[in-house]
């Protein structure tokens, strides 16, 4: 696909991230050279099994786990997130409870609503306006039958981060599973499942610049769930298939580069995503940051704008080849405002008009001066055709 200029500004890496030619590079004999099957006797098929063993290693190591034998490979965030709900609640039948946020992505959302059309009972809890839980309100729903909480990390939409350390401890005293999907931390933050009781947790290679089609869930050893994908004894017999082997190896080495880039890195994706920010709301007047006043990810902004519609915006800013986001990527074509935005309180018009910028680390100092330098116009010019009046005069609509 082409744009209208040969240059493109990737600042939606939180959709999807670019993958690493050190991934590529370490992928590419397996699709040829080493391409025997895992279950297989002979040495050669036994070559593959080592190399999955190596990438569960990796993959523990990034996330704290204390054993590699907790780390189960998947085909991405959604199948991680629908197993870890499902085949817990599962083994638990006497429980028909679950309590999950209000500002969870869509295949926690819909698994919730799914189950809730099966007899379960689904609590979802709100947040602030600065988009966290408030623990309070989490303890309080807690129930006899509540089986499981299921409670993101971090936000895929604002960067808001959760509390995630406290509602594990409210999950272990109140003897309820507690389930993270961790897909927009991993990678970005320092995540270490040995120092707090999650019990599991998700995450998604095509987000710390892996291929996409896999994924992992971290299952705590001791917490049964019922096996999702039924066929052989691959996963330990907790997901059936052959192994996935090019694209174990790829999140294999994907894993290992965000443990080096979170400790050199890091820091200078947030400094460009401050830089970013800084920029827009310095020459854009009435806008305001979603989740500013909380926690958020080093790389995220959500940005509001008075009197604009962000879809309109997306397509401007394609014009000059800049890739965001007006919310979700799995919400792309709804003209709904966010339902993350509307759980914070984020009036209607405001979250038409959001949008998403998140950065990575292929993103540059140059790349962002772009944005600040064309975005004033762009939003002027959008502003013009918007039917309201009362953003021009100052209103809070």
């Amino acid at each position: 696909m082409e744009n209208r200029t040969s240059r493109l500004i990737y600042f939606d890496n939180n959709a999807t991230t670019q993958v690493a030619p050190e991934v590529l590079e370490e992928m590419m004999p397996y699709f040829t050279e080493y391409y025997g099957n895992p279950s297989s006797l002979y040495p050669f098929g036994g070559q593959m099994a080592a190399e999955i063993s190596r990438a569960r290693a990796r993959v523990a190591e990034l996330i704290g786990a204390r054993l590699d034998v907790e780390i189960y490979f998947t085909s991405g965030a959604t199948e991680s997130n629908n197993t870890a709900i499902r085949g817990a609640l599962a083994l638990i039948p006497k429980k028909r409870h679950i309590i999950i946020s209000q500002v969870e992505h869509d295949c926690v959302l819909n698994v919730a609503a799914d189950l809730e059309a099966d007899g379960y009972s689904v609590t979802r809890i709100g947040v602030d306006r600065n988009g966290q839980i408030d623990l309070n309100e989490l303890e309080k729903n807690i129930r006899p039958d509540t089986a499981l909480i299921s409670i993101m990390y971090a936000n895929n939409e604002t960067g808001v981060i959760s509390p995630v350390e406290e509602i594990a401890e409210l999950a272990k005293e109140y003897g309820v599973l507690y389930h993270c999907d961790a897909v927009q931390v991993v990678g970005k933050l320092p995540v270490n499942v040995s120092k707090f009781p999650v019990d599991l947790l998700s995450l998604s290679g095509h987000k710390i610049h892996g291929p996409k089609g896999i994924g992992a869930l971290y299952i705590r050893r001791g917490v049964r769930i019922k096996p999702f994908i039924l066929g052989g004894q691959q996963e330990r017999g907790r997901r059936g298939g052959t192994e996935n082997v090019p694209a174990i190896v790829g999140l294999r080495k994907a894993c290992e580069l965000a443990g080096v880039f979170l400790r050199e890195g890091m820091s200078v994706v947030r400094d460009l995503r401050d830089e970013l920010e800084r920029g827009i709301i310095s020459e854009i007047p009435m806008t305001q940051v979603n989740g500013h006043d909380a926690q958020r990810l080093p790389n995220t902004t959500n940005i509001s704008f008075e009197g604009l519609e962000g879809e309109a915006a997306l397509l401007a800013l394609n014009e000059l080849g800049v890739c965001a986001s007006s919310g979700s990527a799995c919400a792309s074509g709804k003209f709904e405002p966010s339902h993350v935005l509307r759980a914070m309180g984020v009036h209607d018009h405001l979250g038409h008009g959001s949008l998403r910028f998140s950065l990575g680390r292929y993103n540059t100092d140059e790349e962002v001066n772009v944005v600040v330098k064309e975005l004033p116009a762009i939003v002027n010019r959008l502003r013009k055709w918007t039917p309201s009046k009362n953003w021009r005069e100052g209103v809070a609509l």
